[in-house]
């Protein structure tokens, strides 16, 4: 269960994740046969699985600021830690089943997206003659099926235009104090792509069943990569950092130094100083 593995402390072998973009054809396919594998799964290894630990049905476990009616920030920053752990939980999953297989980032900033929206790797209905994996997958909560919820994921994407520009990240990953980065980049970008995106996406207790979630999360994370890079800190406060992420065996310590996780994010589109 990829869940219950440990953090690893001295990785030998450090992977890199990519720009969907920029993916060599090997690599969207172990990307697309590993979504397909979890998705044949029916147990905790699965697609299904995965997806329903978000926000539910039955139960959700994310993590999320709570913002104000002047939309200030309260609660502990655990977006950014939970978030983290999930995709980490989840890339594991996917190398159980295709163990080249690494989640890519999708940049809402790119000319490309500012083009065509969603990327063609999670666009394309179909892709090498059969139905695309990444481009919706069944709503298959545990327990009883609430009413009236849809089978599959869909989307109602909004113009390209409307997706979060350069100037918007570069702004917010500006802000030197963790409290004003998290709070931004959760409402500003983070919210406003999953409104983007809509139709399943647009819905906390079912957005991580639509593929296009991990793409979005992954460059979320990415964005708190570059931010930690540039500030030179991890985060959170100290306060944190023994908290646990669950239903993960993951604390926020765990979690701060995406090197000691067993990834890197490979080249850059939104740069800061020192990074590859």
């Amino acid at each position: 269960m990829a869940t219950n593995r440990a953090v690893q402390s001295s990785p030998t072998r450090i992977r890199h994740r990519k720009s969907v973009e920029k993916l060599a054809a090997d690599q969207l396919k172990a990307l697309r046969d590993a979504v397909k594998a979890m998705a044949a799964i029916s147990d905790d290894r699965g697609f299904q699985y995965f997806a329903s630990l978000h926000g539910g049905p039955p139960k959700g476990y994310c993590k999320h600021g709570e913002f104000d009616a002047h939309g200030r920030y309260h609660g502990a920053p655990l977006f950014l830690p939970w978030h983290r752990a999930y995709l980490y939980n989840f890339e594991l999953a996917m190398q159980d089943r295709v163990a080249e297989a690494t989640l890519p980032w999708w940049d809402w900033t790119s000319p490309q997206s500012h083009q065509s929206g969603i990327p063609d790797a999670y666009a394309a209905a179909r892709a090498g003659g059969q139905p695309n994996p990444l481009a919706k997958q069944p709503i298959q909560p545990g327990g009883s099926r609430p009413q009236g919820l849809p089978r599959k994921t869909w989307r109602e994407n909004n113009p390209p235009r409307a997706l979060p520009s350069e100037q918007d990240v570069q702004g917010i990953l500006a802000k030197g104090q963790f409290n004003d980065f998290t709070s931004q980049v959760e409402n500003k970008l983070h919210n406003s792509v999953h409104g983007w995106v809509g139709g399943a996406m647009g819905q906390i207790p079912i957005a991580a069943y639509d593929p296009v979630f991990w793409a979005h999360h992954t460059m979320v994370d990415r964005l708190w990569y570059l931010w930690q890079i540039q500030h030179g800190q991890p985060g959170p406060p100290a306060s944190a950092m023994n908290i646990a992420l669950d239903p993960f065996p993951m604390t926020v310590a765990d979690v701060i130094d995406i090197s000691s996780l067993g990834y890197e994010y490979a080249g850059s589109t939104t740069h800061a100083p020192g990074t590859p």
